[in-house]
């Protein structure tokens, strides 16, 4: 990799990341990225083809997609990239990506589900949800279902969620999940980043014995622009304080270690910060929640057909 290394760890806030094995389980495998067009996911597709993985980035723009290519091509010689279109805004724009995927690439041996949004003031979807439980957590949870399939015929296989500690002190309200009684932009944020955790839990319980592992993360705080949209003077103070945060590149390191590094094989339904496992919110931890939105999701997303196996009780 281009990324400093030291004996075979690569570096992260001062916090070494074992990167041993990597190319035993990432070179050559087949991995899907969301929200590749900028920031973490940029990064994290960058630093996949780097150890030589076949990389699907998920853009929601073609031109900036198409640009996303060329510029980590430029960096990566010989780099295997491919460009699927998806706006997450749309649920039937995840459906398209996800026929398109299963069409054209005969592996996936690993999904990270990176995509997300902060809008400032309360909006609606395409199809009238509120935009950051659509985006951040409706789309990645149709989408990993719609390739559970794939995933599980490639076995061995892995799921990366991109959460946040912005999770913590969250809690879901199910009387009011697209936040029509208040809307403040970070807090709503946190509620949809416990869900990625929630849906990880539940997840990996529901996938034992398949072969497919799913993780969460927080990848820090990273400099991604991300908070653009927020209010005055959140917006202001976002940027100032974007100037101490972490790089887009520091802030890729654990989804790239979670979907390559042999160290995490087996490992499953874990929660992680720096390349190191450490525990999630007790929220998050909730079974009956996660059950409850598990099904919620299934009802608001049009799953119509899932794999039994995969959505077992």
């Amino acid at each position: 990799m281009s990324a400093e290394t030291n004996s075979g760890k690569l570096m992260v806030q001062g916090v070494r990341c074992p990167m041993n094995g990597d190319a035993w389980f990432i070179n050559g495998k087949t991995v899907l990225v969301t929200g590749a067009s900028s920031g973490i996911g940029r990064a994290t597709a960058q630093g996949l083809a780097e150890l030589r993985a076949q990389v699907i980035l998920v853009c929601r723009d073609r031109r900036k997609g198409e640009e996303t290519i060329a510029g980590i091509a430029r960096t990566v010689p010989g780099a295997s990239l491919d460009l699927v279109i998806a706006d997450f805004a749309s649920l039937d724009d995840v459906r398209r990506a996800a026929d398109d995927v299963l069409s054209r690439f005969r592996d996936l041996h690993v999904l990270i589900n990176n995509a997300a949004t902060i809008p400032g003031a309360r909006t609606l979807s395409r199809d009238g949800i509120e935009m950051q439980f659509a985006v951040n957590h409706l789309a990645p949870f149709l989408l990993t279902n719609l390739l559970l399939s794939r995933l599980k015929a490639c076995a061995p296989a892995r799921i990366v969620f991109v959460s946040s500690d912005m999770h913590f002190g969250a809690k879901l309200d199910f009387d009011d999940l697209q936040s029509e009684r208040s809307y403040a932009a970070m807090r709503v944020y946190g509620k949809t980043k416990l869900a990625n955790v929630l849906v990880t839990n539940e997840l990996a319980r529901r996938l034992e014995g398949t072969g497919v592992t799913v993780n969460a993360l927080h990848p820090g705080v990273v400099a991604t622009g991300i908070a653009n949209n927020l209010a005055f003077p959140l917006n202001r103070l976002a940027k100032v304080a974007g100037l101490f945060w972490l790089s887009p590149r520091d802030g890729a390191r654990t989804p790239i270690y979670l979907a390559s590094s042999q160290e995490v094989s087996g490992v499953s339904g874990k929660y992680f910060e720096k390349c190191r496992e450490r525990a999630p919110s007790p929220a998050s931890h909730d079974v009956e929640t996660a059950r409850r939105l598990w099904r919620v999701s299934a009802a608001m997303s049009g799953l119509e057909t899932v794999d039994a196996a995969a959505c077992a009780p």
